[in-house]
């Protein structure tokens, strides 16, 4: 049912693409923009610009130069990383990070900061210590993406039952 669907609208598509089925079908006016949800005070708290985004700088976590650690330097040096990513989470630096699932780019992890510079990115990196040990390294660029993202961790709080 899914296949025959999607082919239905890849043709549909496909036909709106085709100049001569344009001269038979009347082309639809762009949507109006419903301004009726918009939030001018949540878009200022958050510091949204008029589509509702905003920079960031996103860290890629890869794998660093020293990983001769023992078995337990590992666990400790990973219990610390966590606990520096609570503790950048709690004080809004940290929007969002998670694992990666195992690929060939040797991207192990994500994080998002809350700011809009590499320096200051930099500073907040250097803070974890597993970086400090050379157990990871982060590749930091900008990133523009909506600032509603600075509300997930408030909503994560409500479906979690479990901490790391």
């Amino acid at each position: 049912m899914t296949l025959r669907i999607s082919t239905v609208l890849m043709f549909a598509w496909l036909g709106a693409l085709n100049p001569a089925s344009a001269e038979e079908t009347p082309v639809a006016a762009p949507p109006v923009e419903d301004q009726s949800k918009y939030n001018q005070a949540l878009a200022t708290q958050l510091g949204a610009d008029e589509y509702g985004m905003k920079m960031y700088v996103m860290a890629f976590l890869k794998a660093g130069p020293n990983r001769e650690h023992s078995a337990a330097k590992a666990a400790e040096l990973q219990q610390a990383h966590m606990h520096n990513i609570r503790r950048m989470a709690e004080t809004g630096d940290l929007v969002l990070a998670g694992p990666f699932g195992k690929n060939d780019m040797g991207i192990q992890g994500i994080y998002i900061f809350n700011v809009t510079s590499i320096e200051a990115a930099e500073q907040l990196t250097l803070s974890d210590p597993a970086i400090q040990a050379g157990r990871l390294v982060m590749e930091l660029i900008p990133w523009y993406g909506s600032a509603a993202l600075l509300q997930v961790n408030e909503i994560g709080k409500s479906i979690t039952k479990k901490s790391f």
